[in-house]
């Protein structure tokens, strides 16, 4: 149910946005002000993952269930202090295409988890981000992104850890996070063939995000 806000993603922007902060403090009076940077999702390079683990019945180990989804759209707008414009920010992914390994899991889970008929699609905003003190460069860069979460209708506040670099004009990199089904409302499944479903949630997003050519 990634997904995820990177969401983002997330959102590695702001890097770049921390960047020219601090080259405007040095930039001479009279020159123009730095533009607010704007990235969307990238057409590829963008997969949004849940993991859980599950002990199937009549098997001695348990399984990590992971559910894959490509249909990710949004962007991000950050102001050249670093400062998330969150009425403008925002990664959606779609969960009709969620696929695992096993179809009656896909089912069970758009159908009972998620309800994806009703809420067919999760929503992050990026809000801050911390521990951003330099521009993705070749190396990857890690840091924090603290944003909005919205699953099947219920929004509450993640961390999500990011490794983000350079890659051309693009940033690339992966973000996760973790919550409980509790935290946003959702039972643990119980279908026949599992005997139980830990209760934590991981949601991990490999994203890329491209800038939006400016204007003239």
């Amino acid at each position: 149910m990634k997904f995820g806000p990177a969401v983002a993603a997330l959102l590695i922007v702001a890097s770049v946005g921390a960047s020219a902060g601090a080259q405007s403090k040095t930039a001479k009076k009279g020159a123009p002000a730095p533009a607010r940077l704007h990235f969307v999702v990238a057409p590829t390079g963008n997969e949004a993952r849940y993991r859980v683990q599950e002990q199937l019945i009549g098997v001695d180990f348990p399984n990590e269930a992971v559910g894959v989804t490509h249909d990710i759209t949004g962007g991000l707008l950050v102001e050249p202090n670093g400062t998330v414009v969150t009425d403008s920010s925002r990664i959606t992914v779609t969960l009709t295409n969620l696929k695992s390994d096993k179809d009656r899991r896909d089912l069970f889970i758009k159908k009972r988890t998620l309800e994806t008929e009703k809420f067919p699609t999760v929503q992050l905003v990026p809000r801050t981000f911390t521990g951003l003190t330099a521009k993705p460069g070749a190396a990857p860069c890690t840091f924090e992104v603290i944003g909005d979460l919205t699953v099947r209708g219920v929004t509450r506040p993640t961390t999500w850890k990011v490794s983000a670099r350079a890659e051309g004009d693009d940033i690339v990199g992966t973000a996760s996070t973790a919550f409980t089904f509790k935290d946003f409302s959702m039972d643990q499944p119980s279908v026949a063939v599992v005997l139980s479903v830990a209760d934590t949630i991981k949601l991990e997003y490999d994203f890329r995000f491209a800038p939006v050519p400016k204007t003239p």
